[in-house]
């Protein structure tokens, strides 16, 4: 009876990592898919306009389901904005550790940047989000602490690449960081206005003078 006891305990102390990994499998595909469906939600309805049963639905998931994952339409949002950072910076991380000289490097980045063009939902989301922060001090922290995290980690891969062609920029590396991504921001906003006016390679054009004039830098 003992043996068969301790048969039982050892098999419900191996089934138990099993079954907690299956269960966090299925709440990460759930977060996932509310993730995206938030995307679409947000692009369409803006940030304001979105409603959480729409997110919801759109995943196919219940409110309730939402709440169970997320607390509300500013923690998906920042959610959001992690996953967009990450999947961003591993893929220029990526890109770059592909590539043998400094030089190499820079010419990747600098296609990597001028590609920004294409990411149009991104840029709405944020826009949208940026004007509800400005409106509502606490998620306006929130936004601007979460910005300069991700400013301070670019602003270290610019210094790395700098150190390595032996240039200084003329503004912080954060700061190069952000202008680089409110000027990317900002054409592309102009592009979807008027497209007549402003084209898809007018933007990228644009963005790679943009880089090459704050890249150029001071030797060393």
């Amino acid at each position: 009876m003992a043996a068969k006891h301790d048969s039982k305990a050892r098999i419900g102390i191996a089934r138990g990592p099993r079954v907690r990994s299956r269960q966090a499998e299925r709440t990460e595909a759930t977060r996932q898919k509310l993730l995206a469906a938030a995307e679409r939600i947000f692009a369409r309805d803006g940030f304001e306009a979105a409603r959480l049963e729409d997110i919801a639905a759109g995943a196919g998931y219940t409110r309730g389901a939402f709440y169970a994952n997320y607390g509300g339409k500013e923690e998906i949002f920042f959610a959001l904005l992690e996953q967009w950072v990450r999947q961003r910076i591993d893929s220029v991380t990526a890109v770059l550790r592909r590539q043998k000289s400094p030089q190499q490097k820079l010419a990747a980045l600098r296609k990597h940047y001028a590609e920004i063009a294409k990411d149009r939902r991104l840029v709405l989301i944020s826009l949208e989000f940026k004007l509800f922060a400005l409106r509502h001090p606490e998620a306006h922290a929130r936004l601007r602490d979460r910005h300069r995290r991700m400013r301070a980690t670019w602003g270290k891969l610019f210094a790395e690449l700098l150190q390595a062609l032996g240039r200084t920029l003329p503004i912080s590396n954060p700061a190069a960081s952000a202008c680089c991504l409110a000027l990317a921001q900002g054409l592309l906003l102009e592009q979807l206005v008027d497209p007549k006016t402003l084209s898809e390679e007018d933007v990228r054009h644009m963005l790679g003078v943009f880089f090459d004039s704050i890249f150029r830098g001071n030797s060393t």
